[in-house]
């Protein structure tokens, strides 16, 4: 799960022309801390804060919890909160610089330049090179997703996984109802119908449509269907392009989504398809557990990336990272957490749950691959995230300072279309003129 990868901006880059970064970092540790007796227990009796989303990420790791705490002598307290929620509370302790909040997880694809503007995040980059423990291989850590995560020469986080939207379907519906995966994103809409009509019990298609949770799904048949967000510092929903992917998303989730889709994020999707009440589901590539859980999906289940558009395959592939509070008053204890949390032996535990790792000595495993090769849904799984690494871009909502809230307007647009309250015309205007005026701020 090496090779090509894009950042915010959607200009690619090879991860092996950027791993120089990693390896740097790596050499000049040799020189600092390394020379040194590294000691788990230097910061014994602390206590941290990790402000965690309650995700399948921060879910697989916190099953170790007790690891850290004896390892380390300190104890860890975790307050975990839904993904909003989660941000909500750390804008009200990041504002009014408040210690209270030690670790926290980060999108950098999302927040990244926001949090890094406001001075939120503790630079790493010191504290890897002077504190770290001699086996933590800092340079086999994915560099196009550190890359994604420094800001102004400064390391804001460090990956925990990689991740996108796959296309889960019931392999058991398909051949029952005599269709097949889509080759193209142009069919999908008529498999969908086929489905519905065999299965009137079943939803034929489900993704998101909660507002600010939307684009992360979205963007793909945004940048599939040949568009982009911006270009010369100018919106670009309303190209023939954006009306399109606005189009073709709210109309899959209108006519064939279930009741109520607009409230659906990866909670409710999940937890649907798992339940054997939908035949696709196009969600994040970590809720590979989740929808697997009791193992009635295990059988019936494949796994793809969306099939391609006019514009070609380019799948999202993002990462949280662990980040440490600028704010925090025990920044190298936390480092200690962000470091346990992301060495190759807990990260080698995350792989065995669904997580896909950022190290590649982990996807390379022998004990990854005896995993993988348990049962096919895994194998699958594998190779579309794979495909994610290779081959996909990070930009979900505009590459601007302000992307938290772009990504509104942008799932504004497809709910107008998805309630029959616009036309696309008007809907990816009215978002553009909004749009436009946030890009100008920047």
């Amino acid at each position: 799960m090496s090779q090509a990868y894009r950042h915010p901006g959607n200009r690619p880059f090879v991860r092996t022309t950027v791993r120089a970064v990693a390896l740097l970092v790596a050499a000049s540790c040799a020189s600092g801390a390394f020379a040194q007796e590294f000691n788990w227990k230097k910061h014994q009796g602390k206590t941290l804060t990790f402000l965690a989303n309650n995700n399948p990420v921060a879910n697989a790791l916190l099953k170790h919890k007790a690891d850290f705490e004896q390892q380390t002598g300190m104890t860890l307290k975790v307050d975990s909160y839904q993904e909003q929620q989660m941000r909500q509370r750390l804008v009200t302790v990041m504002n009014s610089r408040s210690d209270e909040v030690d670790v926290f997880m980060s999108l950098p694809s999302r927040e990244g330049m926001q949090f890094a503007k406001a001075g939120w995040y503790a630079d790493l980059s010191e504290l890897v090179k002077t504190a770290s423990a001699k086996d933590y291989d800092f340079a086999d850590l994915s560099a196009g997703m550190l890359k994604d995560a420094t800001h102004d020469k400064q390391l804001t986080g460090i990956p925990m996984n990689v991740e996108g939207p796959v296309l889960y379907y019931r392999k058991d519906l398909f051949q029952k109802c005599g269709v097949t995966l889509p080759r193209s994103l142009s069919e999908l809409e008529a498999v969908a119908g086929k489905l519905k009509s065999c299965e009137p019990g079943v939803t034929p298609f489900v993704s998101r449509g909660l507002k600010p949770a939307l684009p992360f799904t979205y963007s793909v048949f945004l940048h599939n269907m040949g568009g982009q967000y911006m270009k010369d510092g100018k919106s670009q929903l309303c190209s023939k392009e954006g009306q399109a992917s606005l189009a073709l998303y709210a109309k899959l989730l209108k006519d064939y989504g279930p009741p109520g889709v607009v409230n659906y994020s990866f909670y409710q999707i999940s937890s649907l398809y798992r339940e054997g009440k939908a035949a696709m589901a196009f969600e994040s590539s970590n809720e590979l557990r989740n929808v697997m859980d009791g193992g009635a999906r295990l059988k019936d289940t494949a796994v793809a990336v969306l099939p391609a558009g006019p514009g070609g395959s380019h799948p999202t592939v993002i990462g949280w990272t662990m980040s440490v509070s600028a704010h925090s008053k025990n920044k190298e204890a936390a480092w200690y957490f962000v470091q346990w949390a992301t060495s190759p032996a807990v990260q080698a535990r995350l792989a065995l749950d669904g997580v896909a790792p950022p190290r590649s000595a982990v996807a390379k495993s022998p004990g990854y691959k005896a995993w993988t090769d348990e049962q096919p849904v895994r194998a699958e799984w594998v190779a579309a995230v794979n495909e994610l690494a290779r081959t996909g871009t990070s930009e979900v909502g505009y590459p601007i300072v302000a992307n938290p809230a772009s990504r509104d307007f942008i799932g504004q647009a497809a709910t107008e279309l998805l309630l029959g309250q616009k036309t696309p015309a008007q809907a990816c205007a009215d978002a553009d003129k909004q749009l436009d005026a946030l890009i100008a701020k920047d």
